[in-house]
């Protein structure tokens, strides 16, 4: 029986978010193991009041990284873990995982240090497999082989917050990324806004980083009813408001797996990635957003680029706005 049991994801948002499956589903086999979660400075506000999650073990990697490093690896020693499953594919994450002392050590094959865990996995990026369902191997000799979806949990707190914004039938769009070639351009946005009925009501997402961009599109557009919240919401706020959203418009991006954990209806626009890397919406209303035509350039990599690699941007240019207003 499993009593100590550490989860590791230190990536970005959004790879954080899909590895929550991993926890539902550990909780459901073993409801009275401690769960720890092992995640980077910032991401830790996605597991405010989880109701699974006893503790969450922060890397600030931004300031004395390696003396953080060795404090987080004597922490995981000393909290004497029963298993240590380990969804990053890393070196830093490996040694956590390999020197942590658990008995049972899992992760994927793709780490460096895999040869010093218990279990390892391939990671297959392939079509009709989700990230989620990729994670969720990791447990199946620890559980079963049934699938489990991203899930977080805002609080009353979180949807008091945003409950005045929920008077009237609203839409959300978070333009950002922190990728270039995976965000929709501004100008792309201005379109689509503007030819919607000047009194729809509009509310921006994202982080402070994408405030002059939305501050931008709302201008561009001309539309009436439109707020920018981008930068003054957390991030189980944003998500208690995507919940009741006519619709929530997203990049392959962080939001849009806000609203797959709360289950809210999502648009994704796909613009360099595509949807068949396993990075899709999971909300029972779920849309991906596409250019239509072929192009030999596309995807042009797994994550998205700094810029695009052929100075045109066709994949996000070449979409047509008609195909976000019929999802109005």
């Amino acid at each position: 029986m499993l009593k100590r049991i550490l989860v590791i994801q230190t990536a970005s948002i959004g790879d954080v978010i899909l590895a929550t499956p991993v926890i539902e589903k550990l909780h459901l086999f073993y409801p009275d193991a401690q769960i720890d979660v092992l995640v980077k400075n910032g991401n830790q506000y996605l597991f405010t009041n989880h109701p699974f999650i006893n503790s969450v073990i922060i890397w600030t990697k931004n300031r004395r990284k390696k003396r953080n490093f060795l404090w987080m690896l004597y922490d995981i020693r000393k909290n004497q873990y029963d298993a240590v499953i380990n969804i990053q594919r890393f070196l830093s994450s490996g040694i956590l995982t390999a020197f942590s002392g658990a008995k049972i050590r899992i992760g994927f094959s793709k780490n460096p240090l895999s040869w010093y865990f218990t279990s390892c996995f391939p990671h297959e990026i392939r079509e009709s497999i989700h990230e989620a369902d990729r994670n969720l191997i990791l447990i199946e000799k620890l559980t079963d082989n049934t699938k489990s979806k991203p899930k977080l949990y805002p609080s009353a707190k979180d949807y008091k917050k945003v409950n005045c914004y929920k008077s009237q039938v609203y839409y959300t769009i978070s333009p950002g990324s922190l990728w270039f070639t995976k965000k929709f351009p501004v100008d792309k946005w201005v379109e689509f806004v503007s030819k919607v009925d000047k009194n729809s009501s509009f509310i921006f997402l994202g982080s402070k980083a994408d405030n002059d961009m939305c501050d931008k599109i709302i201008r561009l557009s001309g539309i009436n009813n439109a707020i920018n919240l981008s930068g003054h919401l957390s991030f189980l706020e944003s998500a208690a408001l995507m919940k009741d959203a006519k619709m929530n418009f997203t990049n392959d991006s962080a939001p849009m797996h806000f609203a797959s954990a709360i289950n809210a209806p999502v648009t994704a626009i796909y613009c360099s990635t595509v949807p068949s890397f396993g990075f899709g919406p999971l909300s029972d209303q779920s849309n991906i957003v596409e250019v239509r035509k072929k192009l030999s350039c596309r995807p042009c990599g797994l994550h998205g680029l700094k810029s695009c690699p052929k100075s045109h941007f066709k994949c996000a240019y070449d979409i047509d706005v008609s195909q976000l207003l019929e999802l109005l």
